[in-house]
């Protein structure tokens, strides 16, 4: 099979389909022949639905030829990531505890792709309920890197992100509660959004943290993320966080057009409160050149620490964490991988004062960035430090070793796109993020689909 095929976008491929130049049903074989070759490398599918993939890919077929075209992800096979419920399939949290439990609905996002006439090709590796990873104590393998399989791919949506890069799936679904979308993008070196607190449903995802989780798109380019948001973002009664509000024509925003944009960068949170290496820091420079060059409007911005925002965030997913799982885990601890035993162990030391204390630095941080808002329409920071690690020199508790530059929009609950922005000496991804206010999607991808538009990057795929 020819890279023409497995490096589609959602997009191209939508093109294809709606013009009958390709059909689903061949891109569907094309997509399980890639993965039969290129998954035993990477790892980044628990469950390959093969038999389901092609029922949709006829169904899709049957009814663009009878005339009935649903829309751009018609046909467009894709992968979820295995803490999404899927009805009649299994969804395993990649946990021991949960790996007979097959749900008989699924969930709201997933749902609105199958609608949207989606092919869903499987379910993708995690680490164990979104926490702990990468972790060799489980029923499945950790995903691996595909510029470098030594290397570490991100979580907790590794096979996810994997998957979109890999050229296993077109499009996918994960979920972020302190960067498990926007990790795995800037190791990968994919397009990975964030949306709004309460912009996607998150009914049947499996929580990690109530008051932080995010359900989003995991692409190669922005204008797909675009094209997956408009149809996953919606109101569900059934999630008590879910906001009725109206979904914008996200595709429309892509003008290409970002002059007078006000762009404030953090610069402080890569290169002061903590400092990340010399390669992510040329990256970002010459990304803010590509900004000017744009005629957006640049100029720096001082928040509180990268510190202050990491630790509030992972006071309370922590907290919320154990608040989860702290019954099964006293009643079957031997079914939770050792990384999630230790974890969850050390967030019993909080206490309950803790966690209001870190709720109520959460008002005084979001209301700092709205504050920020007023000045800027867009902030800008790096998505990480350094490119991805070497898998085994993940440590257990790097989570907390040194702060995650994620964080900060988990603890806003504002929209934030890590998009790729550079590569390493060693040939690995590098990234950044775009944040911006809450419900304005449509202008964090209009700027990073500006700057995407600008450069070559996305033309670059790994060669496994």
């Amino acid at each position: 099979m020819s890279d023409a095929l497995h490096f589609l976008t959602v997009s191209e491929a939508a093109g294809l389909i709606a013009r009958k130049e390709i059909s689903p049903v061949e891109l569907t074989e094309a997509f399980l022949q890639r993965i039969e070759a290129v998954n035993p490398m990477v790892n980044a599918y628990v469950l390959v639905t093969a038999e389901r993939a092609l029922n949709d890919a006829r169904r899709a077929e049957r009814e663009i030829v009878a005339g009935h075209y649903r829309g751009p992800l018609h046909g467009v096979p894709v992968g979820i990531k295995d803490n999404y419920d899927t009805a009649g399939i299994p969804t395993t949290c990649h946990s021991h505890l949960h790996v007979d439990r097959v749900p008989e609905k699924d969930a709201w996002a997933v749902a609105a792709l199958r609608e949207a006439g989606t092919v869903l090709l499987g379910k993708l590796a995690t680490h164990e309920f979104a926490f702990g990873g990468p972790s060799w104590d489980l029923p499945f393998p950790p995903a691996r890197n595909p510029w470098n399989p030594e290397c570490y791919a991100g979580g907790s949506s590794s096979g996810a992100g994997v998957a979109t890069a890999a050229g296993l799936a077109i499009a996918t679904l994960g979920n972020d509660a302190v960067g498990s979308i926007r990790q795995p993008a800037f190791f990968c070196g994919i397009t990975g959004l964030k949306p709004t607190y309460g912009r996607v449903p998150r009914s049947g995802v499996v929580p990690l943290a109530f008051s932080l989780d995010h359900c989003g798109p995991m692409t190669w380019s922005v204008r797909d993320a675009a094209l997956m948001l408009r149809t996953i973002a919606g109101y569900d009664a059934e999630d008590a966080a879910s906001v009725a509000r109206e979904v914008d024509d996200y595709e429309a925003a892509l003008t290409g057009d970002i002059s007078g944009v006000r762009i404030g960068v953090i610069r402080h949170f890569y290169d002061g409160d903590e400092h990340a290496g010399p390669e992510v820091k040329a990256a970002m420079d010459a990304a803010l050149g590509v900004f000017a060059d744009l005629g957006a409007d640049i100029d720096e911005v001082t928040l509180s620490s990268l510190h202050d925002y990491s630790a509030c965030c992972m006071t309370i997913m922590l907290s919320e964490a154990l608040a989860i799982h702290e019954r099964d885990l006293k009643a079957h601890p031997e079914k939770y991988g050792a990384v999630v035993r230790d974890r969850l162990t050390l967030a019993s030391q909080f206490s309950g004062a803790d966690y209001v204390q870190a709720v109520r630095l959460r008002r005084a941080l979001a209301a700092e960035v709205a504050r920020a808002h007023e000045r800027f329409d867009i902030l800008v920071t790096a998505g990480g430090y350094e490119p991805a690690p070497k898998i085994g020199e993940v440590e257990k508790f790097y989570l907390l070793k040194r702060p995650l530059m994620t964080t900060p929009f988990n603890a806003t609950g504002t929209p934030a796109i890590c998009v790729r922005n550079g590569f390493s000496a060693t040939g690995l991804p590098l990234g950044m993020q775009i944040a911006g206010r809450a419900f304005d999607e449509a202008t964090v991808l209009r700027v990073a689909d500006a700057y995407e538009r600008a450069t070559g990057w996305k033309d670059v795929r790994p060669q496994i």
